[in-house]
């Protein structure tokens, strides 16, 4: 299955919903795991509590997800889409534009655009229900092999602003920026998690660094 804006494969369900009432069971499933997961550990979830939570049968979350694992991962994917979703319509309703900054001044373009990911991921992270916890990942057992949720932010990302950092890119150019996307996204995860160390709320002095950093470092790609 493919996220609404063309994006990453969301992970398999073992039944695709199929009726709206199905649909919305789905959804009360994913809401009380992301409950939870606010109240206890990813040790201390167990499927049988987010059953009990949603108000369904624990057949019902067991004939969508295998396990807790499934579970969690199907919620990180629903965050990086409702993470998505919240960066288009801050986006369209700024009316931002891919050329009105590329020299440096004035507001709007992909200097903006870059503003809007920093604000919205800090928005999820204040107020998102389990996202503190699960963000666009989900925590893995030391004897799991770790995933690369970050590399689907990227690319997320730049497929999402797409028409916003211009075209007419070549080949090398093109995997250029991949790969700037990619540390861009590293730093201000690593970044991010420092400001919501330092304050619960997040650092206003860090957060500010980070798109600062953001901006002199994807400059030279996008610029």
């Amino acid at each position: 299955m493919i996220g609404q804006d063309g994006g990453v494969p969301i992970p398999p369900l073992r039944r695709n919903p199929v009726q709206r009432r199905s649909a919305e069971r789905l959804g009360r499933i994913l809401d009380a795991c992301a409950e939870l997961l606010d109240e206890v550990s990813y040790e201390e979830l167990s499927t049988r509590a987010v059953a009990e939570r949603a108000g369904v049968p624990i057949g019902s979350v067991y004939r969508f997800f295998s396990n807790k694992r499934a579970m969690a991962e199907a919620l990180a994917h629903r965050n990086l889409d409702e993470y998505a979703e919240r960066i288009t319509r801050r986006l369209a309703a700024s009316g931002v534009s891919a050329t009105s900054d590329a020299a440096g001044a004035g507001g709007g373009g992909w200097r903006e655009a870059m503003d809007v990911v920093v604000d919205e991921y800090l928005a999820m992270k204040r107020g998102a229900p389990g996202f503190a916890l699960i963000e666009f990942g989900h925590p893995v057992p030391a004897t799991e092999p770790p995933e690369q949720p970050n590399h689907l932010v990227a690319d997320r990302l730049r497929t999402l602003l797409a028409d916003r950092l211009g075209g007419g890119r070549d080949e090398a150019a093109e995997e250029r920026l991949r790969v700037a996307f990619l540390l861009a996204v590293e730093t201000a995860d690593a970044l991010l998690r420092l400001a919501f160390r330092m304050d619960p709320e997040g650092d206003p002095a860090i957060v500010a660094e980070t798109k600062e950093l953001l901006r002199a470092y994807l400059a030279r790609v996008l610029d």
